[in-house]
Parts: structure tokens; sequence; C-alpha cells
């Protein structure tokens, strides 16, 4: 992998995409760095799959500009730097786990060895196993595999830890900070805000096809001017919704998470409403309240 320097690993600048009269993408001007993972968040139709399929030249963009790696996306040289794991990818189901590390290994000039590669993706006990013997867990890890194989500059991951267990996908999530900390850009989709709050170190939201919103996830969530109030209570919704600061309301099984523009007062007006309110817990706005925040900002 290559140092991290200060020009992108990807830049973006004016890209178009249509399919007919919808534009999937519209005028994105977005970069991506070496030694950083960012996280491209937003609704379905968004255009992050889009994004994805034309940084590793699946696509072709209608207008604007996109360099990958100093390269043409797609091209022999940018694939020669590129790991990709996308949401589904169909494998030779009767290779083993070893051969298909194998045989990817080979496309590139300084891969890691293929034990190694094993041991990181979590699938030592099973590299002799038949792909079609995997369960949908192990699969995704064998994919993973090929991804990281590589030592890939640019290491691009659409949706990657579906399936997964949260010990697999704590283990994935390691080696992802660690290909970042070693010097690679780590293009990131997916729609676990709480996957993008604890790998990315940046964040660039998409909606009809344009960057509303790109930040670190603490500069995504210093934008949000509310805090949450979660707690169990009694009270009917209609009740916290009306009162003072309380924007919006939402059940989390036997609990309320109320966002507050002014929590102090929402507090002091809640604890004489309800005497018995219990469990009660004051944060800062998640990423996820950020997301949602700006998007509905967006569609207003």
């Amino acid at each position: 992998m290559t140092a991290t320097t200060d020009f992108p690993a990807v830049r973006a600048r004016g890209l178009v995409r249509r399919y007919g009269d919808v534009a999937a993408l519209d005028g994105l001007d977005l970069d991506l760095h070496r030694g950083r993972v960012t996280a491209v968040l937003g609704p379905n139709g968004a255009g992050k799959s889009t994004f994805v399929d034309l940084v590793l030249g699946r696509g072709r963009a209608d207008a604007g500009t996109l360099d990958v790696l100093g390269h043409s996306p797609g091209s022999t040289d940018a694939r020669a730097h590129t790991g990709a794991m996308l949401q589904s990818a169909a494998l030779f189901s009767q290779l083993t786990v070893r051969e298909h590390v194998e045989l990817h290994a080979g496309y590139y000039a300084d891969a890691y060895p293929v034990d190694v590669v094993l041991a990181v993706a979590g699938l030592d006990e099973v590299a002799d196993r038949r792909y079609s013997q995997l369960s949908g867990g192990q699969q995704r890890r064998t994919q993973f595999a090929l991804a990281i194989c590589g030592k890939p500059d640019l290491l691009v991951l659409d949706e990657p830890t579906v399936a997964l267990d949260a010990d697999a996908r704590a283990a994935l999530w390691s080696v992802v900070r660690g290909a970042a900390a070693e010097g690679a850009a780590v293009l990131l989709t997916t729609h676990l805000l709480e996957e993008a709050e604890a790998l990315a170190d940046d964040v660039a939201l998409l909606a009809n096809g344009r960057l509303v919103a790109h930040g670190s996830p603490a500069e995504m969530r210093a934008r949000v001017g509310h805090k949450r109030i979660r707690c169990t209570t009694s009270l009917p919704s209609a009740t916290l919704h009306a009162l003072p600061g309380v924007r919006d309301v939402q059940p989390t099984g036997r609990h309320r998470v109320l966002q507050s523009v002014a929590p102090e007062q929402t507090l002091r007006a809640l604890l004489a409403a309800d005497e018995r309110v219990r469990d009660l817990e004051v944060t800062g706005a998640s990423l996820e309240d950020a997301v949602l925040d700006l998007i509905r900002r967006e569609a207003a």
C-alpha cells in the first residue's frame, strides 16, 4: 500500500449518471483520501451503488470526471490496486476457500500470503471447504478475503457486513481500520449507521444523487441541534410530543426516545407529568439522528 498523501485516491468532479430521465448522480463532487475510511450514506436511490459502480469501472459517467488512483476507472492500472466486496458475488461453487484466495491473489503483484489472508478473515477452519458448503456469513468472509488479499490501495466495501454475526462484524471492522492505518483509502457503503459511526473518518451523505453533507461523524452530529432523552414512561406519545422542546418521539422496545432542542425544559416537564418515569438517559445526537435529520431537511 502507498503512504498517506494529500492527493485523493478517488476524485470525482461534476459526476453525472443518468438512467433514462432519472439522474442517479447529479453533479457529484467527492474526494476519498488514503489512510481514511469514507462512509457514503443515504436512503435507497441516493446514488451510493451507482457511485461504487463508476469507481470500479462497472459503468460510465454521462458527464464529469472521475480519477481512481491516478488512472481511469476500470483500467488495468486502477484494478491492480483496488479490492472490492460488493453486496453480492457469484463465486465458483466447487472451489474451496483456499483455492479462491490463491486464484485471486495471483492477480496482484504484491499479495498477502494466503494463510495470512485466511487467518485475518477468520477462515482457517473452513479453508478447505467448498464455497457451496459455506454458511452465508462464511461466504461473506470469503468475499472479504478476496477484497483484501492484494494489499489494495483502494478498498471498496458495499454493505460488507450483511449476514455476519456480531463477532464476525467486529473482526471485519478491525481489519478495515487496519487497512486504513496502513494507507489504504476505504470506500464504505452501509445501511448500518452503527457501522459508519464505528469505522468512518469521513461521512458523505447523498440524497437524490447529490452530496448534501460531508464531514467527520462528530461534525455531522454537531449539525443536529438536539439531544436524545431515553426513558420508560406510561405517558402516551401525544403527551410526549407536547412537552416543551420535543421535536420527535420514537418507540424503541419498552423505551421512548425523545429528541429535544431544550432538554432541561423537557426533563422538568417530563418528571412533572410522570412521577414514575424511569431509566432516564440523556445523550447527544447520534450519527443516525444526524443523517435522518439532514435527509428530512433535504426533502422539505
